[in-house]
C-alpha cells in the first residue's frame, strides 16, 4: 500500500489499489523517511475509510492508542445497536474517551446529574458505556469516574444517523437558540469565526446540549473543582470574562444560573473551540 503523507508518527494517509485515500495506523508507520513510499501490510493494524480533512486533522491529534482501542470497541459496540451511526462514530468517541482519560489524569471530575436520567431513558447506551469505561479500566489502565459511563452513552446517541435523535421541535428550537447565542457570544469576546460546520463544533455543540439538558431538568453539576475553577479564572483572563458573558445571557434570557463546576466545564470547551479555529485561521493563511 503506498503511503502518501504522514498524520503523526502513528497515522499516515494512504492510496490502496482502488485509488481511495485511507488512513492507516500503526506503530512507526509515520516515522521518518519520505513520502509517497511503499508501507507492508504487516505494519498495519487498522483502516478508516471515509474520514474528511477535518477528521485527519483530528487523528492528528489524537493518541493512536486510543483511536486503535476505540476502533475495537467500537466494533463490538456496532453489532450490539439497532440502529447505525454515523462514518465518523469512531473518530467521535475516540476524541470523547482522550478527552475524558486528559481530565483524569489531571483531577479533573464532573458528577453528570442527568446520570439516573440517561440511564432510564437509554438504557442500552448506558449499558454499553459501562461496558466502554470498564474495557478502558482493563486495557487502558485508566480508572474514569461512574459519571462517564452516561457521557459515553449520550455521545453513542448523538451518534445516531437520519432523524433519530431529534427532540420535539419546541426544544430542538430552543437548543438551536441557546447554541447559536453562546457561540456568538464566543466569536465576538475572541473576534473569530467558527466553522459551524466543523468536526469541533459539533464536539462543541454536543457539551452544551448536556448544559442545556441540565437547565431543562433544573440539576447542575456538583462543585468538586473550585480551587481548580479559580486558578484558571487567573491564568486565563479573557477566557473568564468570555465566561462571564455567557453567565450573564444565561440569568437574561433562561432566567438561570451557573455553578463554578459548570463554568469551568464552559471554559474547558470554549478554549478548545477556539484554539482550533485559530489553527484553522493559521493553516488558512500558509
Amino acid at each position: 500500500m503506498q503511503a502518501i503523507r504522514k498524520l503523526n508518527n502513528n497515522a499516515v494517509i494512504c492510496r490502496d489499489s482502488r485509488g481511495r485515500e485511507i488512513v492507516a495506523l500503526g506503530k512507526g508507520v509515520g516515522f521518518g523517511g519520505d513520502f509517497p513510499r511503499e508501507l507492508a501490510m504487516a505494519d498495519i493494524e487498522r483502516t478508516f475509510y471515509s474520514i474528511d480533512a477535518q477528521g485527519q486533522r483530528i487523528m492528528q491529534d489524537l493518541p493512536a492508542d486510543v483511536v486503535l482501542f476505540t476502533a475495537k470497541v467500537m466494533d463490538i459496540v456496532e453489532n450490539e445497536l439497532p440502529y447505525e451511526l454515523s462514518p465518523n462514530a469512531v473518530l467521535i468517541m475516540a476524541d470523547h474517551l482522550a478527552f475524558a482519560i486528559a481530565r483524569q489524569k489531571k483531577g479533573i471530575r464532573f458528577d453528570m446529574s442527568l446520570s439516573y436520567d440517561v440511564q432510564q431513558l437509554y438504557p442500552q447506551e448506558y449499558k454499553i458505556g459501562q461496558y466502554i469505561v470498564a474495557r478502558v479500566r482493563r486495557e487502558l489502565d485508566i480508572e474514569l469516574p461512574q459519571e462517564e459511563v452516561a457521557s459515553i452513552a449520550m455521545n453513542l446517541v448523538n451518534a445516531k444517523t437520519g432523524t433519530e435523535v431529534q427532540a420535539t421541535s419546541d426544544r430542538a428550537q430552543s437548543f438551536e437558540r441557546l447554541l447559536n447565542d453562546v457561540t456568538s457570544i464566543v466569536e465576538r469576546d475572541f473576534r473569530t469565526i467558527i466553522d459551524r460546520e466543523s468536526f469541533e463544533f459539533s464536539r462543541f455543540a454536543t457539551h452544551v446540549q448536556y448544559l442545556f439538558k441540565r437547565i431543562q431538568s433544573n440539576e447542575s453539576l456538583s462543585s468538586a473543582n473550585l480551587p481548580l475553577y479559580g486558578n484558571s479564572r487567573k491564568e486565563f483572563p479573557e477566557l473568564a470574562e468570555c465566561i462571564d458573558h455567557i453567565c450573564a445571557y444565561m440569568e437574561r434570557e433562561w432566567h438561570t444560573s451557573l455553578t463554578d463546576e459548570e463554568k469551568l466545564y464552559l471554559m474547558l470547551h470554549v478554549n478548545r473551540i477556539c484554539s482550533q479555529a485559530d489553527t484553522g485561521r493559521a493553516d488558512n493563511r500558509r
